[in-house]
């Protein structure tokens, strides 16, 4: 499959504010000048999710309405601040049965006409006159690693129970322009096999992004990479559950990997996957060494 040119934006702290309402992901990487300032990163960058929606929305302009994710994977190599011009680019890679293998890529333009990655992936989408395949959950071998780091131990885990409504969605078009008809309309949702218009991948995911950057491991966490399965859809008005867990701690390198779920109340699986963060910037860790 062909696909055409890059989409393209420039990012404002109004973009990250709102995307950390939409969210409820206010950690201060995203949102606290004064903070961020003090962090390795030196000012705001953008939430991760706020980037992922940006290649949903490229996905919808270029493989076509009523595309259907069903896995894409992240990494986050560099951030992404305030007034950055960043460029979206999908390149098909398979087709086969419908179901299109596309890497993804988000770089932002520097001085000299350098562009620095700063989000790289695949995904794994259907087409939009395509058949919907089942999905199974995702699977992780458990990996050595250290017992503590900063308080943290392998199994803890936290979790938050939210449910978006239509507003939730409409401000979610808004805010990233992707206009994709199953997310906005019932009829065309039920046209793609669904039940009615479903909650927008990024939206899912960034149930994730809340407990990452404000309970576990905790405000100032920076996401570094994300697998993300949807072995079925959410709709507004379903109460759903998130949940992260830690799976491996390792100190030398201040990094912390999680299993990440998101179940409905009647216990299927609409988002799971696995993140690994860093947490160089924990503001319990910062404040620490502030008062010593």
């Amino acid at each position: 499959m062909t696909l055409p040119s890059t989409y393209r934006r420039v990012l404002l702290q109004d973009d990250f504010d709102r995307f950390a309402r939409l969210s409820h992901d206010d950690n201060p990487i995203h949102c606290d000048p004064d903070f961020a300032a003090r962090s390795h990163f030196g000012a705001t960058v953008a939430h991760g999710m706020m980037l992922y929606s940006c290649i949903c929305k490229a996905l919808t302009e270029q493989v076509g309405p009523g595309v259907v994710q069903l896995e894409q994977s992240l990494m986050f190599p560099a951030p992404t601040y305030v007034g950055d011009r960043i460029d979206v680019a999908l390149r098909s890679v398979a087709e086969a049965d419908g179901v299109i293998d596309i890497a993804t890529e988000i770089g932002k333009a520097g001085s000299g006409g350098a562009v620095t990655v700063t989000a790289t992936g695949r995904c794994r989408v259907v087409a939009p006159t395509a058949a919907l395949p089942s999905v199974g959950p995702a699977a992780f071998p458990a990996e050595p690693g250290d017992a503590e780091l900063y308080g943290l131990r392998p199994g803890m885990s936290a979790s938050s129970t939210r449910t978006f409504g239509s507003a939730d969605l409409d401000e979610y078009g808004d805010l990233t322009g992707d206009r994709n008809p199953i997310f906005r309309d019932d009829a065309e949702a039920r046209m793609r096999g669904f039940k009615r218009r479903i909650v927008p991948w990024p939206l899912l995911a960034g149930m994730f992004s809340d407990l990452l950057g404000t309970r576990l491991p905790g405000r100032g966490t920076g996401w570094m990479k994300q697998l993300l399965r949807y072995p079925s859809a959410a709709h507004p008005g379903e109460a759903l559950t998130a949940t992260v867990t830690i799976t491996r701690l390792r100190a030398d390198k201040e990094l912390v990997n999680l299993a990440t779920r998101v179940a409905a109340a009647d216990g299927r699986v609409v988002c799971d996957g696995e993140a690994l963060v860093l947490v160089r910037n924990l503001e319990a860790k910062l404040a620490a060494k502030t008062e010593a």
